[in-house]
C-alpha cells in the first residue's frame, strides 16, 4: 500500500471533490429544478429529467470500465449538452453553469483544455437562452454566464498556480527525503563497518594477540633454558604447542564468524564460569611460575557475562606477565544480588592509572563490559600493585 505525502495529498483531492460533488447537486441542480417547479408541465418535465440525468450521469461516469480520460470527456460532454438544454427551457441556467464550472478545471486534463471546454459549456448556455424565442436578446443570465466564464478563467489559472507550486515544493521534499535516507543509509553502513572493524580488532587483542604474546615470551625462556634445563624447556615447548592450537582454533572461529556478528560465545565453550577461569589460572600458573591465590565459587550466569569475565581475565593476567613483575596473583569470583562481580590483584609495580594511557586492552575491557551494562574499575598505584575489578549485571537486572 503507497504512503506518504502523495498518498496523503490523493485522499485530501478525493475529499475535496467529494464535496464540490455535493455542493454542484446542492447549488447547480436543485435550483433549477426548483425554479421550473410552476411552468408548464412539459417544460417541468424535461428540465427535471435533464437534471436527473446530469446526477446520475456523474457516478456512472466515473466507475465505468475502461479509459479514465474518456469516461471524464464523456461527463463533461454530457454537461455541456445539459447546460445548453436547460438553459433553453427555462431561458436561462446561469447558477446551473456557474456551479459546473470547476468539473471542467478538475477532470479537463490541463487550463488550456479547462477553458476549451468551459467556454463551450457558456455557449452552450448563452446559444440555448437565444435559441428560446420567448426570451430577450440580451439577459441578466447571460450577463452572469459570461462574467462566470471570465472569473473561472482567472480563479483556475491562479488555483493552477498554486497546485504548480504546491507539487514543485512536494517533489522538492521527496528529492530530499530520499537523499536524507540515503545518506542514512551510508551513514549506518559506515558505522556498522567501523563496528565490526571494532569488535574484531577487540576479539583478536584478547585471543590471538595474547596467546602469540604469549607464544613469544614461552619461546624466549625455552630457548635460554634449553642447554641448563631441558626438562622445563621441554614443559614450556608443549605449552608453546597447545597455545598455538589454540590459537589456530580462535583463528578459525573469526574467520568463520557471521557478518555482523561473531559467533555466540567468541569461540568460549559454555559451561561454569569458575571452570573455565581455574583452567586459566592453571595455565598462566604453569608458564610464568607465578603463584595464583584464587577463590571461585560456581556462579550461575549467561554465556555473554561468562565470555566477558574469561576476556577480563586473560586480559588482566596478560598485563601481569609483561608489566606488573608480580609474584602473587590472585583472583575472587562473587555473585551479588546486582550481579557478578570478579576482582584481580597483583603485587607488581603497580602503575598511576591517570597518567598511563591504559591500552588497547584496558579499554577494550571497559567497551567490553559497558556493552553488558556493566563498569571496570582498575586501582594501582608505584609499588602498591595493581586491582581490577569487573561488575556484571546478571541476567533480568537492570
Amino acid at each position: 500500500m503507497e504512503q506518504g505525502p502523495q498518498h496523503d495529498d490523493r485522499l485530501q483531492a478525493r475529499a475535496l471533490r467529494r464535496w464540490y460533488a455535493t455542493l454542484w447537486v446542492c447549488f447547480g441542480l436543485v435550483p433549477p429544478g426548483i425554479a421550473v417547479w410552476d411552468h408548464a408541465e412539459g417544460t417541468r418535465s424535461a428540465t427535471l429529467a435533464l437534471l436527473a440525468l446530469l446526477a446520475v450521469c456523474y457516478p456512472i461516469t466515473g466507475t465505468f470500465p475502461g479509459d479514465l480520460a474518456v469516461r471524464r470527456y464523456t461527463f463533461l460532454g454530457a454537461l455541456i449538452a445539459g447546460i445548453g438544454a436547460v438553459s433553453c427551457l427555462l431561458d436561462g441556467a446561469a447558477s446551473l453553469l456557474i456551479v459546473s464550472l470547476p468539473h471542467f478545471w478538475i477532470q479537463g486534463g490541463g487550463p488550456r483544455r479547462a477553458i476549451a471546454l468551459s467556454g463551450l459549456a457558456t455557449a452552450a448556455a448563452v446559444a440555448g437562452i437565444a435559441a428560446n424565442p420567448d426570451g430577450p436578446a440580451l439577459t441578466g443570465n447571460t450577463v452572469a454566464a459570461l462574467t462566470g466564464y471570465g472569473a473561472s478563467i482567472l480563479a483556475g489559472l491562479w488555483m493552477t498556480r498554486v497546485v504548480a507550486r504546491h507539487a514543485e515544493r512536494a517533489r522538492h521534499l521527496a528529492a530530499d527525503l530520499e537523499e536524507a535516507e540515503r545518506r542514512l543509509a551510508e551513514a549506518q553502513r559506515r558505522q556498522g563497518a567501523a563496528d565490526e572493524r571494532e569488535r574484531l580488532a577487540r576479539e583478536i587483542h584478547d585471543t590471538l594477540a595474547q596467546g602469540l604474546a604469549s607464544i613469544v615470551v614461552l619461546a624466549e625462556a625455552a630457548r635460554e633454558g634449553i642447554g641448563t634445563d631441558p626438562a622445563a624447556s621441554a614443559r614450556q615447548l608443549v605449552s608453546i604447542e597447545r597455545t598455538a592450537r589454540e590459537n589456530l582454533a580462535e583463528a578459525r572461529v573469526l574467520v568463520g564468524s557471521a557478518p555482523g556478528g561473531s559467533v555466540p560465545g567468541g569461540g568460549v565453550a559454555a559451561g561454569s564460569i569458575a571452570a573455565t577461569l581455574r583452567r586459566t589460572l592453571d595455565r598462566f600458573a604453569e608458564d610464568t611460575g607465578l603463584a595464583v591465590d584464587a577463590d571461585l565459587p560456581d556462579v550461575d550466569c549467561d554465556q555473554p557475562t561468562r565470555v566477558a569475565l574469561l576476556r577480563c581475565t586473560q586480559e588482566s593476567l596478560a598485563n601481569v606477565r609483561k608489566h606488573a613483575a608480580a609474584t602473587t596473583v590472585g583472583v575472587v569470583l562473587a555473585a551479588h544480588p546486582h550481579g557478578v562481580e570478579l576482582e584481580i590483584t597483583d603485587d607488581g609495580r603497580g602503575f598511576v592509572p591517570g597518567a598511563a594511557s591504559g591500552g588497547f586492552g584496558l579499554d577494550g575491557m571497559r567497551r567490553r563490559l559497558a556493552e553488558l551494562g556493566g563498569r571496570l574499575t582498575v586501582t594501582s598505584a608505584p609499588g602498591e600493585g595493581t586491582r581490577v575489578l569487573a561488575l556484571l549485571p546478571r541476567e533480568g537486572t537492570p
